[in-house]
């Protein structure tokens, strides 16, 4: 909840650093591209440190180095610096933080009920969005943004001790008894990295994770500046978003409740199709902007965001079970991270290039189809329960 709501934070420090020091949106925006960037390519690094030395080192250097981020980005004054910590920096905490680690806890104390476990952490990265984003502007409010940095910095410094030393970390590293008793019984070590990346299963799941990324983010970053431009008013376009998120948050507790019930293929089809359906009404909103096809989008589009996460860490902690799950899902993981960096790079882009949105959303559902082949294509995917 901290880390991702943390990484967040940064859009509402964007308008103050372009005041103060007069950079272009696109100078500040290529900061948090950065950060995702960063957070992607650690989170293979994160999965072997945390298979190495277990979740107290990995947690509490995690919060340290966004405590340490914070603080010393109150003092900074030139571009370069904010792309190295509030970039750079910030994309190793939230990754050292973040669901790499939390999969592989959740894997060894669930097993029936793991893609809920699962849907309900990945839930807290919208509370943690929904809590600290506010805060973050209430305290630029109070005491500017060097101060804002500065307050939260510090709070994280102190707190990372406390979440090393105070936390039962040898107790949640155990697991449930049951875990415990089938590794005493010698139930094998499990998968190895290097069998794992010979796996179809391995590269379907980064397939599922890089296009599904790659096309949301294509259509995500933009998506209230197209409403705008379509004609509707800002009011309505910001409400559309608003209702997108919450429905998101939504799907994501709700997609391991309905995995487990109704199964892995048929939840994360239906979310496809409804993805595609999402952006098959935008082209029609792009033609011709009549209000029942937002009211169309919104829900098709939200009541789907959220469900591939949680479902794709799921099958890989269950799949690649074993001493070695996190490095897995690490590799796994980055996928997403690349391919969002990736998709809000080349939806700009086709902006630019055609001056509209039509090629863009194309791309989109193009990435949404590749993004479900796997499911359908590798054999232990189709039959996996």
């Amino acid at each position: 909840m901290f880390s991702r709501g943390l990484g967040d934070t940064y859009a509402v420090f964007l308008l103050p650093l372009e005041r103060e020091f007069g950079w272009s949106r696109s100078q500040t925006t290529g900061v948090y591209s950065v950060y995702l960037l960063v957070h992607g390519f650690t989170a293979p690094l994160v999965g072997m440190l945390f298979d190495r030395f277990g979740p107290r080192w990995v947690y509490g250097v995690g919060m340290a180095s966004l405590g340490a981020a914070f603080f010393f980005a109150s003092r900074l004054t030139g571009l370069w610096q904010f792309y190295v910590l509030v970039g750079g920096v910030v994309g190793i905490g939230v990754s050292l933080n973040g669901m790499v680690p939390a999969s592989a806890l959740l894997s060894r104390w669930f097993r029936e009920r793991l893609s809920t476990a699962i849907g309900i952490a990945y839930s807290s990265f919208g509370v943690g969005t929904l809590l600290l984003v506010p805060l973050a502007q209430h305290l630029i409010a109070e005491s500017g943004w060097r101060g804002a940095y500065r307050i939260l910095g510090g709070t994280l410094l102190a707190a990372a001790p406390l979440l090393a030393l105070a936390v039962p970390w040898g107790r949640f590293t155990a697991g449930h008894p049951e875990h415990r008793r089938a590794k005493g019984k010698g139930g094998g070590e499990g998968w190895t990295v290097r069998a794992a990346l010979r796996s179809p299963v391995y590269w379907g799941l980064t397939q599922v994770f890089f296009f599904t990324a790659a096309g949301m983010f294509a259509v995500l970053v933009q998506l209230v500046a197209f409403f705008i431009d379509a004609g509707f008013s800002p009011l309505a376009a910001a409400s559309a978003y608003g209702a997108i998120g919450m429905m998101s948050a939504m799907s994501v507790m709700g997609s391991g409740f309905t995995s487990d019930r109704f199964g892995y293929r048929q939840v994360i089809t239906a979310s496809f199709i409804g993805t595609a359906t999402g952006m098959v009404l935008l082209l029609l909103i792009a033609i011709s902007p009549l209000a029942v096809f937002l009211v169309l989008f919104v829900p098709a589009f939200g009541l789907c965001m959220g469900v591939r996460g949680p479902i794709v860490s799921s099958v890989t902690a269950r799949y690649f079970a074993g001493p070695n799950v996190a490095t897995i899902y690490g590799g796994i993981y980055a996928a997403n991270a690349i391919g969002a960096a990736c998709g809000s790079f080349l939806g700009g882009l086709l902006h630019d290039f055609t001056g509209g949105y039509k090629v863009g959303f194309a791309f989109a559902l193009v990435c949404v189809a590749l993004a479900s082949a796997p499911f359908w294509s590798v054999r232990e995917l189709r039959s996996f329960r």
